[in-house]
């Protein structure tokens, strides 16, 4: 039989053990809570701020004074469209076999070019993601071969144009290349061979990774100052969102 001192410290170490069980258990279920959050609302909702530190110098070729680092601010960034100056930047993280990122991109983004880019407001750049298994994984090379070339726009505009709007689309390696074909990117053979890229390969993953530690759990996502919005919001809530960021950067 066990000794009252060795009951007391079976119990006690039973106690932590418990503690440290039930605290793993509701970091689970909130983990679970936020997945299935961004599921059952289709990604259409308002979250806080990714958890990285703003920028504490400004300049061109980085983010300003007060930005996110993972502004990039760079000239000639093929992943970016508008003045490299504009007051805001809205970032924007989006999968090529995501349905939502479809919609935004054929409803809502021409009104954003046209109202706010082309204005001198704004400034896009795109953050690609892979949430849906290896297809999305190369359709991100896929459009980064396709920004080697100038077409990185016209190639995610060509593949979201085709996409269901309420499933992920089938990306397979010969549906890429008719994509690149239909975005006029003008030497499909380098194209072709971009695709088995390891160095574009390793920069989509790690856009991928940056993006898991940002805690971005949904696509489309976006960060335009210090607010994010997530979903394929309809335009009049892109007005406020953006209107706001903008007042706020003078």
């Amino acid at each position: 039989m066990k000794s009252s001192k060795q009951s007391a410290r079976f119990l006690t170490a039973r106690r932590r053990l418990n503690r440290r069980l039930a605290v793993a258990a509701v970091a689970v279920v909130a983990f679970l809570g936020v997945v299935l959050a961004g599921h059952l609302t289709n990604g259409r909702r308002q979250v806080a701020a990714p958890t990285a530190s703003p920028s504490a110098s400004a300049g061109a070729g980085g983010a300003r004074a007060g930005e996110f680092t993972f502004v990039r601010r760079a000239q000639a960034d093929p992943m970016a469209v508008g003045a490299v100056d504009a007051p805001v930047v809205l970032v924007q993280w989006t999968d090529m076999r995501c349905p939502y990122c479809a919609v935004f991109n054929r409803e809502t983004l021409p009104m954003l070019l046209k109202e706010y880019v082309d204005t001198g407001k704004l400034r896009i750049e795109v953050h690609d993601v892979a949430y849906f298994g290896e297809q999305s994984e190369q359709a991100a090379v896929a459009a980064r071969a396709a920004a080697e070339q100038g077409k990185f726009f016209e190639f995610i505009r060509a593949v979201y144009k085709d996409a269901p709007e309420h499933k992920h689309p089938d990306l397979p390696r010969a549906k890429l290349i008719a994509y690149a074909q239909k975005a006029g990117v003008p030497d499909i053979a380098k194209f072709t061979t971009d695709l088995d890229d390891p160095g574009l390969r390793a920069a989509a993953d790690a856009s991928n990774s940056e993006a898991a530690q940002l805690g971005v759990t949904s696509v489309p996502f976006f960060v335009a100052g210090d607010r994010t919005l997530s979903g394929a919001q309809p335009s009049s809530v892109f007005r406020s969102y953006l209107d706001d960021a903008i007042a706020k950067a003078g």
